[in-house]
């Protein structure tokens, strides 16, 4: 199943070998910055969220300019110094002493961060016929999460907030691991170039900018669709399960990291057999799917919250388990997403595409903790169960409302010759 999901193309398996890499680097990091900033550099708890968030604004403010550069310069001409600028930021993390300079670091850190994912999926894409693309999209989240959880097995045996050096040790070894697919792409000189080679031909398909990708009825569906599905999914994870597994259900907070490494584990495990699973079935039914499992996920957890501590092993089982059904979710959600983002964009304006895509993940992330805060916190955790689960199902409806609005290609499916699709531009 390997062999089967990698891409035929070498450079594009290089790019892949980076991304393992340098996920590494990030998992020695994920799950202790909050600690870091608190425990060892001594903000407050308030002090250290805002600097978390404002992280998370001037990503989500930047991601449009970063598509815009995408497609006028490269990807290679943006992601080579984005990539440098995180490397340093990151780096920076290090030598952290108060608020003023963690709000700058952050902000360096996410001028960085802003046009990677973009910029990176538009490379992969390039590499990658359509036929091989949904494949090597889930390959490159196995080994994104592989990475992640290989670094935070490695960081959560060595750091201690006790000893600062050991936290500034990986926030170093993090920074290095950015430089891995800039090397990388240095590499391969004749990747990452403007798609759209004759500027003269593609000056009215570019000149309408994000207007005219947002003009591309069935995206606007596609993004509807993911704006609802992550706001009550992956939004939920930091702050919703987090709140509810410890408050509600009253689990500590080392089976809330067991659940976490659940998810991982299932993830890398099932990757592979999903997209070959996959193969040759239609997009939107599988987009529809994850709803469906998402919302058994959140159902699953409300249950371990009726279970409470009448039975504290069930519901540390119930849990997990919740994570791990969210992961099986997961693999069926990260290759058909971007495959079919690309399967819509045109060479002109994938660059700005793929960044609408990333948008939705900050966009979302904003919204999704300012929901569940409240109502977990004033004690209305079936309340928010209610709503989490009634926002995934409501995401699969508008995955199957969005079938009729592509063709089988970009639905993934054989050619039907009987129906049409309504025009992409609307």
């Amino acid at each position: 199943m390997l062999r089967r999901a990698l891409p035929a193309r070498p450079e594009a398996r290089r790019i892949l070998i980076g991304t393992l890499l340098s996920a590494i680097g990030r998992g020695l990091t994920l799950p202790f910055l909050f600690i870091y900033l608190t425990d060892v550099r001594g903000l407050g708890d308030a002090r250290a969220g805002l600097v978390i968030g404002w992280f998370g604004a001037v990503t989500l403010a930047l991601s449009p300019l970063g598509g815009t550069l995408i497609d006028r310069f490269g990807a290679r001409r943006v992601v080579l110094p984005c990539l440098v600028v995180e490397a340093i930021g990151t780096g920076s993390l290090a030598l952290v002493d108060s608020t003023a300079t963690a709000f700058g670091v952050m902000t360096l850190v996410a001028i960085g961060s802003s046009a990677i994912w973009a910029g990176q999926n538009t490379i992969l894409a390039s590499l990658t016929g359509d036929g091989e693309r949904q494949r090597v999209f889930g390959l490159n989240f196995a080994l994104l999460n592989l990475g992640i959880g290989v670094g935070g097995l490695i960081s959560g045996a060595v750091v201690d907030v006790a000893r600062p050096v050991t936290f500034q040790a990986i926030y170093v070894l993090d920074a290095v691991s950015y430089l891995m697919p800039g090397l990388i792409l240095l590499s391969l000189p004749h990747v990452g170039h403007r798609l759209a080679k004759d500027r003269a031909a593609d000056t009215g398909a570019a000149a309408g900018g994000y207007l005219t990708v947002l003009r591309d009825r069935p995206f606007r569906r596609l993004v509807l669709f993911g704006l609802v599905l992550t706001t009550c999914g992956y939004a939920q994870i930091e702050v919703g399960f987090a709140a509810y597994s410890v408050r509600v259900v009253e689990v500590s907070p080392r089976v809330v990291a067991w659940a976490l490494a659940a998810n991982t584990v299932m993830i890398v495990l099932s990757q592979l057999l999903v997209i070959r699973r996959m193969e040759g079935r239609s997009r939107t039914g599988a987009l529809a799917a994850v709803g469906a499992v998402f919302a058994t996920a959140w159902l699953v957890l409300g249950a371990a919250g009726v279970v409470g501590t009448g039975n504290a092993l069930l519901a540390a089982l119930g849990v997990v388990a919740c994570s791990a059904i969210f992961g099986f979710g997961e693999t069926m959600l990260s290759p058909v997403m971007p495959a079919l983002t690309n399967a819509l964009a045109t060479d002109e304006l994938r660059g700005r595409y793929n960044a609408m895509s990333s948008m939705i993940f900050g966009i979302s992330g904003v919204i999704g903790p300012v929901t569940a805060g409240p109502l977990i916190g004033a004690a209305h955790g079936r309340l928010w169960v209610g709503v989490v689960v009634g926002g995934c199902l409501t995401a699969s409806v508008l995955a199957l409302s969005l079938r009729p609005l592509l063709t089988a290609a970009q639905d993934g499916r054989a050619a039907d010759p009987v129906r049409e699709p309504e025009p992409a531009h609307a």
